[in-house]
């Protein structure tokens, strides 16, 4: 900006009539990620060029991760196969799903990515992430009780590794220990593949009576539109398009300007005065502003309601006075929220915002002109119809292809890998899979975040799944997320198929009932056919397992462009499995604290290694065909243990997952304090390191073991005894013995080692 004197010389408004005189003026448009033929369609439906600050809204709500242009003809799919629930209140396409538990109380939870920001900004980029996911939350109407995260990053000894880890983990930490919520669970994964696109999903969870549902909304020509929250500024302007709707690269590194700042205090006191506000019933639509900010809230609250608004942008408060119509547009500042609020409760909304030190100003109002418009300085610099831009977005079939690597990947199974045999190699395959990054654990990251603030938290990591309880009874809800990239990059179908198993076998190893669905679906680049085919056969898989295990996916969120020039990430489905618990004092943990228990394995064991922990941290090998889905076996295994949890029949329960059964017993072993002594009747390799599906180990007292046994026949479950608790030593009888001493030096010793 060119300045003479003090005053400063600012460019000419771009005004909706200069617009229609000046049809020829260039935009820049193909910066703003927006192809020739988009562009075109603009000027079909306006008749005329877009003005600048029209182009932004377009060109933000078109955008892969706001309009999921390329994905949205897959997602059908999870509509198509929807099983049928009697729980699901709201379903997808509303800020997130929300499923009826009882006695008068709702859950709603919501997994999304925020991906490349942590990339460029690991502390901003985590802990934003966090925030928005927390606001969508927010806008349901429902007060937010956990979070968790699934966090992925490249191999542990690569240079940036140290770097983004530090950050992400600080960033999540630190914005969900400032709004005081427990984080319950999540995962933590390395892998090459991820070292310039980390993953960082973000899960949270809130509650809510049935009848307090917000929508986002503006019915009621005449309602008025209030922005309140913090005040708008330069940070994240165009992040969305920017840093998440295309192909990731060095250059990234300059786009720190594009990633959000985050105020954790704010959004307390924002999360706190939306609690008074809906308690008094003051809003009739309500939205976040996340991705797409100003751009996004008003066209989906126009477009979901009576079809108009009228915004003065003059009265948006700005951090920087300085910004432009297109600016304020594209910022996606955080810690906002827009409501549309009825003119006689005005003025008891705007002072309960001042009551909880929440800025809130009158920006607009509702109209019924089917139109959305915006002035500033006086000029009308916008005039859409809003569902153009919130509804109404390309949507592309991108050609997709089977990858050409694929059949060579399968046909180079683990068969070929040489098997430790002796007693002195099966030992040695124990340690080195406890000191394995993937399973080693994780308390240097998870100790950094509060498990227990608010008070409500019955279970948390490391165990199966997240447990809180709801309301002033026993009831409670559980919560894990779950996905495998080795898997899905080997096959997609099933390795969307597994990630779902291991959730729902995780909520069910913790006596919850599985109850419902949420997902985030990181991909490389939809212009890759061979992304693309992995993309729909993960949707497919997730579909149809859904479909065959009854519970509904309720949202999530797409993550494109997830690769650093043509080499994409290993398709990475996170799958988040919601249960309800009907008494939490009868839930079940993983520890072995009591001697004497038996022990039973409950499931079947195949000889199942493609993809398996024990080929990628023994061999670094990666081929062949990932665990076989049986979701019918994974029915029949929650069932069991469901129905065992309410008799009270289980001392502990633990999955069989990643690493099998000698993981499962080592993190059991350790997380009680009591060793084992298992007998393994068939190949010892086999057993101890199989990744065979819909299999659990369970602690019970001998004079239970009858009932469990009746409860698996009954299902159908394969139960086979294994031996017994008791001593400070893994046993495995003809084999080795392995104290518990070593075990944790190894098991706890590994990642302070990489960064500490």
């Amino acid at each position: 900006m060119t300045t003479y004197g003090t005053e400063p010389v600012r460019p000419a408004v771009d005004t909706v009539a200069r617009a229609a005189e000046t049809p020829d003026a260039a935009l820049p448009y193909a910066e703003l990620g927006m192809n020739d033929e988009e562009y075109a369609r603009v000027q079909r439906i306006l008749g005329r060029r877009p003005t600048s600050a029209e182009l932004a809204i377009y060109s933000v709500m078109w955008s892969e991760h706001c309009s999921y242009k390329s994905s949205r003809v897959h997602l059908r799919k999870f509509g198509e196969k929807a099983p049928h629930s009697d729980a699901l209140l709201v379903g997808m396409g509303e800020n997130a799903g929300v499923v009826d538990v009882g006695n008068g109380w709702a859950v709603t939870f919501k997994i999304e990515s925020h991906n490349h920001p942590s990339y460029v900004e690991p502390y901003q980029g985590a802990a934003t992430g966090v925030g928005g996911i927390v606001r969508d939350i927010l806008s349901m109407g429902a007060r937010p009780v956990a979070v968790m995260d699934s966090l992925r990053f490249g191999a542990p000894d690569a240079p940036d590794t140290r770097r983004v880890l530090d950050g992400v983990v600080r960033g999540v930490g630190g914005y969900g220990n400032c709004l005081g919520l427990p984080n319950i669970g999540g995962e933590i994964v390395f892998d090459a593949c991820y070292g310039a696109n980390p993953l960082v999903n973000a899960l949270c969870v809130g509650v809510l009576k049935p009848e307090g549902i917000k929508r986002a909304t503006a019915p009621g020509p005449g309602n008025q539109v209030i922005l309140f929250g913090a005040g708008t500024g330069p940070d994240g302007i165009g992040g969305a398009s920017v840093l998440a709707s295309a192909t990731f690269d060095e250059a990234s590194h300059q786009k720190r300007p594009s990633v959000q700042v985050g105020d954790p205090f704010m959004e307390k006191l924002l999360t706190e005065c939306c609690m008074e506000i809906f308690a008094e019933d003051l809003v009739v639509g309500i939205q976040d502003l996340g991705a797409a900010g100003v751009s996004c809230a008003t066209t989906e609250l126009a477009a979901a309601g009576t079809g108009g608004m009228d915004v003065n942008l003059d009265l948006v408060p700005l951090r920087d006075p300085t910004l432009r119509p297109e600016e304020i547009l594209m910022s996606e500042s955080q810690e906002r929220m827009m409501a549309v609020v009825e003119p006689a409760k005005v003025a008891r909304f705007l002072e309960l915002c001042k009551r909880w030190d929440v800025p809130a100003t009158v920006i607009g109002a509702v109209t019924d002109t089917g139109r959305l418009r915006m002035t500033w300085r006086g000029e009308t610099i916008v005039d859409i119809p809003p569902g153009t831009a919130a509804d109404e977005g390309p949507v592309y079939e991108r050609p997709y292809e089977r990858p050409a690597d694929l059949d060579q990947l399968q046909a180079d199974g683990p068969d070929r890998l040489p098997r430790p045999s002796t007693p002195e190699q099966l030992r040695d395959t124990v340690m080195w899979l406890a000191g394995a990054p993937n399973l080693a654990d994780k308390s240097f990251v998870t100790s950094q975040y509060d498990k227990y603030v608010q008070g409500n938290t019955v279970l948390a990591m490391p165990d199966d799944a997240g447990v809180v309880r709801i309301g002033d009874g026993p009831q409670g809800i559980a919560i894990a997320t779950d996905g495998n990239g080795r898997y899905a990059r080997l096959d997609p179908y099933a390795g969307a198929q597994l990630a779902l198993s291991e959730a729902y076998r995780n909520v069910a190893a913790t006596g919850a009932r599985p109850l419902a669905v949420t997902n985030c679906l990181n991909f490389g680049s939809p212009e890759d056919p061979g992304v693309m085919w992995q993309f729909a056969q993960a949707v497919e898989g997730l579909a149809d397992a859904c479909q065959t295990l009854g519970v509904p996916v309720t949202g999530g969120n797409v993550s494109f462009y997830n690769q650093t020039g043509t080499t994409p990430i290993n398709p990475t489905p996170v799958i988040g499995v919601l249960g309800v618990h009907d008494d939490v004092t009868r839930r079940i943990q993983i520890s072995f604290n009591v001697e004497g228990m038996s022990l039973l394995l409950l499931g079947e064991t195949r000889p199942e290694f493609g993809g398996s922990e024990w080929a990628n941290v023994v061999f670094r090998h990666l081929g062949g065909l990932p665990p076989r889905p049986d979701l019918a076996a994974e029915a029949a295994l929650a069932s069991v243990l469901v129905n065992a949890a309410r008799e009270s029949l289980l001392d502990a329960a633990h999955d069989l997952s990643d690493g099998g059964l000698s993981q499962a017993l080592l993190e059991s072993c350790l997380r009680g304090g009591l060793g084992c002594t298992v007998t393994l009747p068939g190949d010892p390799f086999v057993e101890l390191f199989s990744e065979s599906v819909a299999r659990a180990v369970v602690a019970v007292h001998p004079e239970r073991e009858a009932r469990v046994a009746q409860l698996c026949e009954a299902a159908r479950v394969p139960l086979r005894r294994l031996g017994v608790v008791g001593g400070d030593s893994l046993t495995v009888e003809g084999q080795f013995s392995i104290p518990l001493t070593e075990l944790r030096e190894v098991y706890q010793g590994a990642l302070p080692a990489l960064f500490g």
